[in-house]
């Protein structure tokens, strides 16, 4: 089973609030753990032109106002840059399935503020990590459901709405789910 570039989709029983009602693109999955983004977190605070100045980068006018999202609890300092396929930077650019591309590095936020990066960005800080058969654990106690990532979901969808629009692309009612699961 590979869940690279699938969707990961909280469920309404999930202990920790970091991830209540989260969505999360699974952006690397292997036996030696995974990692994703948190898709529908945006902070209340920090402006991709706060990341910009801090980083001595003019930005654009419509770049200022791009929310910046909270990625997930590990390296929260850190930012990763989930973007449409049409860009590729020239140090490292991760390429998921499903036409998502993540690039963690300086230049992708350069080429954003000259108006040259990707048409379609969403901006974290953080990210989700699992150790080794740490998450199959997690789906097994019913923590997480799985679904394919469409970039309509991922980038037009408002963040509030992302939960339940990712529940409904397969088939699942949000307001029939109880927050205790059973086992049959």
């Amino acid at each position: 089973m590979d869940l690279t570039g699938k969707l990961l989709i909280a469920m309404p029983s999930m202990g920790d609030p970091r991830f209540a009602h989260s969505v999360i693109l699974l952006c690397a999955y292997s036996d030696k753990g995974a990692m994703g983004l948190i898709l529908n977190k945006p902070s209340a605070d920090i402006r991709m032109s706060d990341v910009l100045e801090q980083l001595d980068i003019v930005p654009r006018e419509p770049v200022a106002s791009t929310v910046v999202h909270f990625g997930g609890p590990v390296e929260t300092g850190r930012g990763f840059v989930l973007h449409s396929p049409d860009y590729q930077s020239h140090l490292h650019t991760l390429a998921v399935p499903g036409g998502f591309g993540m690039t963690a590095t300086l230049d992708i936020l350069e080429e954003i503020a000259r108006g040259q990066g990707p048409s379609r960005v969403l901006m974290m800080l953080g990210y989700a990590g699992w150790g080794p058969g740490q998450l199959e654990r997690e789906i097994s106690q019913n923590g997480w459901l799985t679904a394919d990532a469409h970039r309509s979901l991922v980038f037009d969808t408002p963040a509030a709405q992302k939960w339940c629009a990712a529940l409904e692309s397969i088939g699942v009612d949000p307001v029939s789910l109880s927050s205790t699961a059973g086992h049959a």
